[in-house]
């Protein structure tokens, strides 16, 4: 039998072409002459060693070394500056945003390395 087309029902006012498929560029040139660097390199992350008395006390008894680091610097990025920086491996991380608005990072070193 011949069957009929159905006509899909209109719910809007406005008419919408299908979404074209978008062609993948390939520009004739770099629109940048240098490629950006990372904003953070390992000499950026970290600021400088922290060297109070509480700090030399953790150096010496739980193996901990203390950081001032970049505040937008996370623990996977501080790991691997100081593990690239000093030769060393790290157990943990824990870091804390001081008062003054500075992030400190608490880097415990494993049982081969010495603080």
């Amino acid at each position: 039998g011949a069957s009929m087309k159905v006509k899909k029902k209109r719910t809007s006012c406005k008419f919408r072409n299908p979404r074209q498929p978008k062609a993948p560029k390939a520009p004739r040139y770099a629109r940048r002459l240098v490629p950006r660097m990372p904003k953070l390199d390992k000499y950026n992350i970290l600021k400088c060693p922290v060297t109070t008395e509480s700090a030399m006390k953790k150096i010496e008894e739980i193996n901990t070394l203390v950081f001032l680091c970049n505040l937008n610097a996370n623990k996977k990025q501080i790991r691997y500056a100081v593990e690239t920086l000093y030769e060393v491996k790290c157990f943990k991380v824990n870091t804390l945003i001081r008062p003054d608005g500075q992030k400190k990072a608490y880097v415990r070193l494993t049982q081969d390395y010495d603080a």
